[in-house]
């Protein structure tokens, strides 16, 4: 990993000041630890996809817009960032998060390597494992009465990913 964060470091800036990294791919395949793991390593901040309300219906790709607007756009431009994170338990915004431009952010989530964000991305990581693996992951930690939402939301990760070509883009692809 310290190899990997030495790269990044010495890749330019893509988000204004920033050397904002990607690290995508489907539910339950390791995103949130490999970003953890990334984001330790190069000393940097983590947004998770799941700071924001997700919901089951709109589709991987419909919380990006808040990410977008909240934390990339005024990184673009040079400006620091923040987002209100979202408590899933509470069901409601909580505190402010404060997103310096420093000079490199992880982002991390389904729909991060978006194509409609590759000219702010400065490195892609596609994180990914066997469907059986992800659907244990997932009731795991989310319990079994969700096991039908979840297939819903796969087969929505697939059709999502498949139009976008996603993993196709990354720099790294990583199997857990």
């Amino acid at each position: 990993m310290k190899s990997l964060a030495r790269r990044i470091r010495a890749l330019p800036p893509s988000c204004g000041p920033v050397r904002l990294v990607a690290v995508d791919g489907p539910a339950g395949s390791g995103k949130t630890t490999y970003a953890g793991r990334l984001g330790a390593a190069l000393g940097c901040q983590v947004i998770h996809s799941d700071d924001f309300p997700v919901h089951w219906d709109d589709g991987p790709g419909a919380w990006f817009r808040l990410l977008d607007e909240q934390v990339l756009q005024p990184l673009r431009h040079g400006r620091p960032a923040g987002f209100r994170r979202y408590d899933w338990v509470g069901e409601r915004y909580a505190e402010h998060v404060a997103v310096p431009a420093g000079p490199v952010l992880v982002v991390e989530g389904v729909g991060t390597a978006r194509r409609s964000a590759a000219g702010l991305l400065a490195f892609t990581v596609w994180v990914e494992a066997p469907d059986a693996v992800r659907l244990r992951r997932v009731l795991d930690r989310d319990g079994p009465e969700l096991e039908p939402r979840w297939r819903k939301w796969f087969a929505a990760e697939r059709a999502w990913f498949a139009a976008d070509r996603t993993r196709e883009r990354a720099d790294l692809v990583v199997e857990t």
